[in-house]
């Protein structure tokens, strides 16, 4: 609590204590009206002052206005207790209304935290503190134990753990050593460390971050702009039929007392306080819930429209998979071991740069020397390993040795061994899986989504493959990035599709499709600019089970800013057509203005509290 809201809540307990008093002292015949002004005017100055102050900047029908024309002519009709008890009701629907946003804004301030405030580089062999933006790339920086990451870099020097819950959300600290990418914005907490830079402050993680956020209130959601709109209309239109309320009865009864009190009640039920509040804190709240789990939206209209996806499009690689090469299987005639294969194979392939190449000699150990190497581009090697011929590459490479050699039944990318001239098997080769993306599309149908597209450039059976091992709805594949654009566009006009299209993506060649798709999704961490660039939310820590836990949030905000909307024009429209009728009294129209704007706010305040545990949705 701020100490304005401190110093506001003093102020309410004390006038609510002056107001008991003023109820309950004797009064004088006709002087009653001289125990609540003090007491108004104490509780409402600043309500009058912001009336009148809007009133000569030609502002006329805010809720203050409604709120001073209500209780002052409670006064002209006599009714000081009322006048005295909506004014301090009011203030306390305001204070609780203020509680919430601060703590709404708390959320979104306490990402803001990560800008670094200095960074310690190495210049002409001293240390020098300096600020971040003066840092060029290729400097040397030092990080120490209990420090901000400043910008992003390669570690050269030390090893620590890494705090990286501000810009991933992940609360389980990173292993950092030598040779490793750094970013900005986490806590080193343990050893010295001493990182190249290799981007400008402007371009980091943390600048993307922080200018993310600061950037989404600029995009509103339908039904948050809708209400911007709403209260425009609303408010004129109401003020209106109180006065019609207040006039028109009157001239014909001539009972001015009682439809002027009825038209007053009229005004403060008309109050649109409850909805302009809760509905752009509700997007607020959800804004805020995602980016503690390391999940940027760029703006309430994108959340609006994660909210509503039902078919989600993935990239394969680094989005699904790791983009890294492995061994995946490893097939031998006999009587080479499969082991013996891979062995011999890895040798042979040991001084080759080819991606394939290193898949096969990542995971091997002391590898025999290999003599007599011979590459060919685009095909393969052939080498002296253990005073064996060995040949290892594609089919072309064992066509041209005279070698034959059947179809792989596996799909994917194989790389073919000969060992003295005779075929001896072949090695599978393909893309890791990243850890968690079965389990993310699991969730993915758990929260409603019921179709997942592969739009991918890899071969068939590849992108088949993975579709099935993931449990895709379905593969398409051989893409060019143009192709995918074109995809992305039959999926959208899909005569039986129901909800918004998600794209997911990384790679500069994502960027188009994220673009077209109704909300596209880069993943922060490892992705390019360009794909961030384009998206509409980002996934700091390209954790693919975050996608489940965004649509998630975005759901259950649209629940809740349905829930408060209807909530709010209900029991609204049924008090002004009591009120107009004369069945309730003005404490009612309290009631109906800042109760419902009171539990309006509450209830958008659970959009903070959002947990993964809700996920699984009936």
């Amino acid at each position: 609590m701020t100490k304005k809201q401190k110093n506001q809540l003093r102020r309410l307990i004390l006038a609510g204590g002056l107001f008991v008093l003023a109820l309950v002292l004797p009064k004088a015949q006709g002087w009653a009206w001289a125990y609540f002004v003090p007491v108004y005017l104490f509780i409402g100055y600043d309500v009058l002052l912001d009336a009148g102050r809007n009133i000569l900047h030609g502002q006329y029908l805010d809720e203050q206005f409604l709120m001073a024309v209500a209780t002052l002519g409670a006064w002209g009709v006599g009714e000081y207790p009322e006048a005295v008890g909506v004014m301090l009701f009011y203030q306390v629907g305001e204070f609780f209304q203020s509680y919430a946003v601060n703590k709404s804004r708390k959320s979104i301030a306490d990402l803001m935290e990560i800008r670094p405030d200095y960074a310690n580089v190495l210049r002409e062999g001293s240390l020098m503190e300096v600020d971040p933006e003066e840092v060029a790339v290729g400097e040397c920086i030092v990080i120490k134990p209990g420090e901000r990451v400043p910008l992003d870099g390669v570690v050269t020097e030390g090893e620590s753990l890494l705090d990286t819950l501000a810009i991933t959300g992940e609360a389980v600290p990173r292993s950092i050593g030598v040779g490793q990418e750094i970013f900005s914005g986490c806590v080193n907490q343990t050893g010295l460390l001493t990182v190249q830079v290799t981007k400008a402050y402007g371009e980091s993680t943390v600048a993307r971050i922080l200018e993310l956020v600061e950037n989404s209130a600029d995009n509103k959601a339908r039904s948050e702009a809708f209400i911007s709109r709403f209260a425009r209309w609303y408010t004129p239109a109401v003020v209106g039929a109180a006065v019609l309320l207040m006039v028109l009865p009157s001239l014909i009864t001539g009972e001015w007392r009682t439809w002027v009190y009825r038209g007053l009640m009229f005004l403060m039920v008309s109050c649109p306080c409850a909805l302009v509040i809760s509905v752009p804190l509700s997007y607020f709240g959800g804004i805020g819930a995602a980016a503690r789990k390391g999940i940027l939206v760029k703006g309430s209209n994108y959340l609006e429209q994660m909210g509503k996806v039902q078919t989600v499009a993935f990239d394969k690689t680094g989005t699904l998979t790791t983009g890294e090469l492995q061994v995946t299987g490893t097939y031998a005639l006999p009587p080479v071991a499969p082991e013996e294969l891979l062995r011999l194979a890895a040798a042979a392939e040991d001084f080759s740069s080819h991606p394939i190449a290193q898949a096969l000699t990542r995971e091997q150990r002391d590898l025999p020397p290999a003599g007599k190497v011979q590459e060919t581009a685009g095909h393969g090697v052939t080498a002296l390993v253990e005073n064996k011929q060995v040949a290892v590459g594609s089919k072309k490479l064992m066509e041209s040795l005279g070698i034959p050699c059947p179809e792989p039944q596996t799909p994917g990318t194989v790389s073919f061994v000969a060992v003295e001239g005779q075929y001896a098997g072949y090695i599978a080769i393909g893309d890791r899986i990243k850890p968690g993306a079965k389990e993310a599309l699991e969730e993915l149908q758990a929260v409603g989504v019921h179709k997942t597209v592969l739009l991918t450039g890899d071969r068939q059976s590849a992108g088949e493959a993975l579709g099935r091992e993931l449990g895709l709805t379905e593969a398409r594949c051989e893409l060019l990035p143009q192709q995918k654009v074109t995809a992305l566009e039959e999926l959208l006009q899909e005569p039986d599709r129901k909800g918004t299209v998600c794209y997911v993506g990384d790679g500069i060649n994502d960027a188009p499709v994220l673009k077209r798709a109704d909300v596209g999704v880069a993943m922060g961490a490892l992705g390019a600019d360009a794909a961030i660039e384009a998206a509409d939310i980002v996934l700091m820590d390209d954790d693919p089970k975050k996608l489940a836990l965004a649509v998630g949030i975005a759901r259950f905000t649209q629940r809740i800013v349905k829930q408060n909307i209807s909530f709010a024009l209900v029991v609204k429209g049924l008090v002004l057509i009591t009120s107009a009728l004369g069945v309730t009294d003005m404490w009612m129209a309290v009631l109906a203005d800042v109760g419902v704007a009171m539990l309006a706010v509450l209830n958008a305040m659970r959009c903070l509290r959002y947990t993964r545990n809700r996920l699984r949705l009936p």
